[in-house]
Parts: structure tokens; sequence; C-alpha cells
């Protein structure tokens, strides 16, 4: 029987559209993050798989739930770190699993007819990554109020930049239904060479849905320790320059990524950012502990 990595795309960390686990992370949480990276990659490559029937892609997707979860023989290569970096650090399984259903329904689901119902689908597929993120800090749950928007707005970002090549390579559509109803597009207009003029219309109202997403999450970096708070505000950066490029640009046309350059500036405006705030929300000192003149 094929093993859950077998054929699988060799797509790394370092080449995900924002950083994962990067090394301003703690060294102490690292390990487990990859851990979740790799799992979570191998399952969407699974249900991303054109060469693979529905049926041979959930019966992978429930290996590795057996796997990650000690209820299969041999361990899989994808799962076994994560469940051992789960019972190091005391934590659920929870978030790798609502993260296979969101594969699982990639396997069968290929429309979303509404904001809403795309909203219910990031639940599944994006919310459950900076839940992660969080418990391995030892956050509190109450940050998942800031963390699940930015989540679901670095989804939907993804679903613009890649929205021609999900048409063409996977028939799938990720564009709520409605949204190229309201501005006399179509799915088929995903497949030409060039958007239309009422498909960019809609990919700009959704950038800009996704703008407001990673506006929503803005208290999050000060909620956690100063070096997560700078990965998650680059991250936001990041985010924020992506949406102005597809307000701009055509991701039919041409790749909406910001390159090297742009990872730069939004690292520098993030530390920079993250810097100034921490010092202008910092606690005065305690009477008596002030420096003698």
């Amino acid at each position: 029987m094929m093993n859950s990595i077998d054929g699988r795309a060799a797509k790394t960390h370092r080449e995900e559209n924002f950083p994962v686990a990067s090394r301003v992370i703690r060294a102490v949480h690292r390990p487990a993050i990859l851990a979740f990276y790799r799992f979570v990659r191998t399952a969407d490559d699974i249900a991303d798989d054109p060469t693979l029937a529905p049926a041979e892609k959930l019966c992978m997707l429930d290996r590795l739930e057996g796997s990650l979860l000690g209820r299969t023989g041999a361990p899989d290569p994808a799962a076994e770190p994560l469940r051992v970096a789960l019972r190091q650090h005391g934590l659920s399984p929870v978030h790798a699993l609502e993260l296979l259903e969101a594969f699982r329904l990639d396997v069968g689901k290929s429309r979303y007819a509404s904001w809403s119902e795309l909203m219910d689908y990031c639940r599944l597929s994006a919310m459950p990554v900076g839940r992660f993120v969080l418990d391995v800090h030892g956050a509190p749950a109450s940050l998942w109020l800031f963390s699940d928007p930015l989540c679901a707005a670095l989804q939907v970002i993804n679903h613009l930049q890649d929205c021609s090549a999900d048409y063409r390579a996977l028939d799938r559509v990720y564009i709520p239904l409605d949204a190229l109803s309201r501005h006399g597009a179509s799915v088929h207009d995903l497949g030409a060479q060039s958007a239309s003029t009422g498909l960019r219309a809609c990919l700009s109202e959704l950038a800009e849905r996704a703008g407001e997403l990673v506006r929503e999450s803005a208290a999050l970096p000060r909620g956690v320790d100063w070096r997560l708070g700078v990965e998650i505000a680059t991250i936001q950066q990041a985010a924020i320059r992506l949406v102005g490029l597809l307000r701009r640009r055509d991701p039919l046309s041409q790749p909406v990524r910001l390159g090297k350059p742009g990872f730069a500036a939004a690292i520098l405006s993030a530390a920079l950012g993250e810097a100034a705030a921490r010092l202008r929300h910092r606690p005065p000192a305690a009477r008596g502990t002030e420096a003698a003149p």
C-alpha cells in the first residue's frame, strides 16, 4: 500500500507564502511547529494530487489520521513526529484533525456559494493553524479571536493568488459564486489568459475583505512573546502588501508574490513597529525602582 508521502510534492516550509517557524521563533517551539507543518503539507499534497482518485485520497487521509492517533501498526513518517510533539507538549490533536476535515472537503467539494460558506471552510482549513501555534506557545485561547481572522485572511489571499491554477488543475473554485455573479463574472473566466473586467472587480473586492480580516487581527502581536509577536507582525505586513498587489494586478496573467525584497521590507517594518509598540505600552517602573539621578 502506498505510503502517505510516496510521490508527494517536495515543497518545504521555506517556499510558503508566509513565514513558517522562522528563526525568530524560540528554538524550543520550532520542532513542534515544523512537525505540524509537515503533517499538514502532506495532507494538502494528497488532497491536491490530480493523479489520485477521490477514494484513494480519502483512504490516505484516513491513514494519516490513524497514525497520528496511534491507531495503526506502522507509524507514518509524516504523522509520527507530530504525534510525538503533541505528547511532549501535552497538546490535543484537535487542530490537526480539523485540518484533515478540510482536506476531505477538498476531495469532494469544488465550489463555494458565498463568503459565509468560504469562512466556514476557513474555520477548518486555516484557523486551526494559528490556534496550534498559540497553543505551542502556551498562549490563552482568548487570542483565537485575533488569530482566526488573520489565518482566514491568509487563506483567502492564497485562494486569490492561485485562483486560475486551482481551476485549471483541479476544477476547484474558492471564489464565492455570488461574488462572481455580483460582478457579472463566471467560473469559466478563471480559465482565461487574463481576467475580465468583472473578474478583476470581484477579486479586488475579495482582496479588500481579506484586508479587513487582517486589520481585525491587529492586537494579536502584543498578546504573545516578542519573538512570536515579530513573526505575526511580519505576516500581517506581508498580507497587507499582498492585498494591495491583488487589488492592482491580475493574478491570471502575472504571479502576485512579494519576492525577497518585499519580504525584507515586511520584516523590517514589523520589527520596528513591534519595538515601538512595546515601548509605548511598557508599564511604568514600580515606585522605588527608578534609577537614581
